[in-house]
């Protein structure tokens, strides 16, 4: 049976999300030195074999057989799909959009899961959570300082936002993906590798063919490389499956919005991108949404904690 949670997890998922949050402003930060689309691939390449690794030869994880072709690849194709939009988009806009527009993920999964799995039907304080994000997606294109709010040397924010949340679309139909075939049963070690390779085959080429394979090599780069296939792709997905294993996934799920939080933060301080009042509103809005979406479980598990606190109290 899955834990509520403790401080373990609530410091856990602190870290993680620090590091989540980090990741868009690392990859930004050396674009001149290393094309986002090849970081994209090499750090996938080398988390991959870590995965590989650790899943098969020291947790010994017990692989399902007969899915690689079929679900894996539907899997790997669409978490490949998401962050070739991330490397894409982070070329026009700035990694603190980046990091809200990628949180877009929940509302479509919770849309997707509702049109394949009948159980996973949305209740009317979901829907208004997804009204009140859309509402905050067309804010942050619309609102009355949008044209002043990207990086000023990228002529193309607007193409950057977009792709930024088809890469949130990309991976909520990740979810749907493995909640709705096979996968949902296999070792989670199996389905993140899948993942990863496809995000390793897919990205490659097309860095090559749209001639963005340059590699400079400095301290700066190699750093963030290591940090973003060691620590990201590898370190941190490992923890969090190793979380849902222990912990209730909708605690987790709600604790996981400190990672877009912690991007605007990172974006701001590292980068010196400027935060306008309008992407403040919009973002907000959206952050509100997904909260919404993904927190009625854990707002239900509060709520009753309370009643029951306040009944031991009275007695």
């Amino acid at each position: 049976m899955r834990k509520t949670l403790d401080g373990l997890a609530v410091s856990s998922m602190v870290i993680l999300c620090l590091i989540w949050g980090l990741q868009q402003a690392a990859m930004k930060a050396v674009a001149a030195d290393v094309a986002p689309l090849l970081q994209v691939a090499l750090r996938s390449g080398v988390a991959a074999v870590l995965v590989w690794v650790f899943g098969r030869l020291i947790v010994r994880d017990r692989w399902l057989a007969g899915v690689a072709r079929g679900p894996g690849s539907l899997v790997g194709v669409l978490f490949a799909a998401e962050f070739l939009f991330v490397a894409e988009g982070l070329r026009f806009t700035t990694a603190s959009h980046m990091a809200v527009f990628v949180y877009t993920a929940p509302m479509f999964a919770a849309v997707g899961l509702q049109m394949v799995l009948p159980a996973e039907r949305m209740t009317r304080a979901q829907w208004t959570g997804i009204a009140i994000a859309f509402v905050g997606i067309v804010i942050t294109f619309v609102g009355p300082g949008a044209t002043g709010r990207a990086d000023p040397s990228a002529s193309d924010w607007m193409l950057g936002d977009l792709l930024g949340i088809c890469a949130g679309a990309a991976w909520g139909l990740t979810t749907v993906a493995v909640r709705a075939t096979r996968l949902s049963d296999a070792p989670a070690t199996q389905t993140l590798f899948y993942q990863l390779a496809w995000a390793f085959v897919v990205p490659l080429p097309f860095a090559v063919i749209s001639g963005q394979s340059h590699f400079h090599g400095t301290p700066l780069a190699w750093a963030s490389l290591g940090f973003q296939a060691i620590v990201v792709c590898f370190g941190t997905y490992v923890a969090w499956f190793w979380l849902l294993r222990i912990y209730l996934a909708s605690r987790l799920g709600v604790l996981s919005f400190m990672s877009p939080l912690f991007g605007v933060a990172m974006g701001a301080l590292l980068l010196h991108e400027r935060l306008d009042p309008t992407f403040i509103a919009g973002a907000a809005l959206v952050l509100a949404g997904m909260l919404v979406v993904n927190g009625r479980e854990w707002l239900k598990y509060m709520l009753a904690r309370q009643r029951r606190d306040g009944r031991h109290g009275a007695a």
